[in-house]
């Protein structure tokens, strides 16, 4: 069952009005995001016109923005990425390890994003791999899965990285798999400690070469007296990197990258209501046990939180590091399996790329879910007509996800 209101709705309703109070202030990204989320699944975008074959029912499907921002256009994305990645699974423990950032550094990075972004996750996985490394802690090479995210509960701008690792790793000489002791994985204390000088490091390398911008109130921090302030402030700030439990098995770390990999801002089914151009959504309280709430907002100040996450054009929000990072992940991954005495999996998926199966069989392969099925009599619905897309969005690589 769909939502009562989406995101759309409220781009739809108070869309114009933003980006003519924004004019000058809202972006070419931004403004690509909402008309893709409002033309989404809408006869601006075109379709195909479907009957039953049983009943000769008519059905007019429309198609999807694919956007990655779009709330309603994660679903066979996510599952395209979890079948590649099922197979990639070893059978060890899995841990979950969340690297923050200080207040100071999300305002940098929100006017910095592809060169912050990155930043952040270079540190990350430099700090993994180097205490992973040491012969003190587990003395082997890792993998990790790193994903972005820059949003909390309540929308604001809260970049942070999520990465889930395999808990061990293999020996320098590749003649081993070590593992992790049982329940912990690598001291937190250290994580943050090494995470911190690192990232200053390269944020510096960046203020040095030019590659930062300040505008409105960090516009002081372009000198390179302000700057330097800046860091040796955060120098003496604790940066928070925190390590969950680790998960029960692989069926759990799939629910989980399930869960992170593919998730916008906020989901439709947060949303309670629209109403006199506030809107009103659920968020969980960390701080008080997950406690759920309600916060409202004016239509205006909640699409400019949904629209602080846009990501720049091209950038990966998703990256594989270590025995996992994409030149070596076959071999790594074979080796693995090889020292802890276990068969490689069989993956239909590659003995049946996506770009020979229609996308109605793709997914249902992937989730379970017909696409084809007549829901009123249960009979197969087939191809009757195209229905073509209109203006704007009528033109080639429309589609193209930003």
């Amino acid at each position: 069952m769909a939502p009562a209101l989406e995101v759309a709705e409220v781009f739809r309703r108070h869309g114009a009005a933003y980006r003519q109070a924004q004019a000058g202030h809202i972006g070419r990204v931004e403004r690509r995001i909402m008309g893709a989320i409002v033309a989404c699944r809408t006869a601006a975008l075109g379709g195909r016109v479907e009957r039953c074959a049983d009943c000769g029912v008519i059905r007019v499907v429309y198609n999807s923005c694919r956007n990655r921002h779009c709330p309603k256009c994660q679903g066979l994305a996510r599952a395209q990425w979890l079948a590649e990645r099922q197979a990639e699974l070893l059978p060890v423990p899995y841990f979950h390890v969340v690297f923050t950032v200080p207040a100071p550094i999300a305002a940098i990075a929100f006017q910095n994003k592809a060169t912050l972004y990155a930043i952040l996750f270079r540190a990350a996985a430099e700090t993994l791999r180097i205490i992973a490394a040491d012969e003190r802690h587990l003395g082997a090479e890792i993998g990790v899965v790193a994903v972005l995210h820059s949003w909390g509960q309540t929308l604001q701008h809260h970049p942070h990285i999520h990465c889930l690792v395999p808990g061990g790793g293999l020996s320098a000489d590749g003649t081993r798999w070590i593992a992790c002791r049982p329940g912990f994985f690598l001291p937190v204390r250290v994580l943050s400690r090494l995470f911190r000088r690192l990232f200053l490091e390269h944020l510096q390398a960046a203020h040095a070469a030019g590659r930062l911008s300040f505008f409105g109130n960090l516009a002081g921090l372009a000198g390179e007296a302000a700057f330097a302030r800046r860091v040796a402030e955060l120098r003496r700030v604790e940066w928070v990197v925190y390590a969950k439990r680790p998960f029960a098995g692989p069926a759990q770390v799939l629910s989980y990258l399930g869960r992170y990999t593919h998730r916008v801002a906020i989901s439709n089914s947060r949303l309670v209501k629209l109403d006199d151009g506030q809107v009103t959504f659920r968020w969980r309280d960390y701080r008080h046990h997950d406690k759920r709430k309600l916060m409202t907002l004016t239509a205006a100040e909640f699409i400019r939180r949904f629209l602080l996450h846009a990501l720049p054009d091209g950038f990966h929000r998703i990256r594989h590091y270590g025995f996992l990072a994409n030149g070596q992940r076959a071999a790594k991954l074979a080796l693995g399996r090889q020292l802890l005495a276990v068969p490689t999996p069989v993956s239909a998926d590659r003995d049946a790329p996506s770009t020979q199966v229609d996308y109605r069989e793709r997914y249902r392969q992937l989730t379970g879910c017909a696409l084809d099925i007549c829901s009123c009599c249960g009979g197969r619905l087939e191809p009757f007509g195209l229905l073509p897309r209109a203006g704007a969005f009528n033109r080639p690589g429309y589609n193209d996800s930003s």
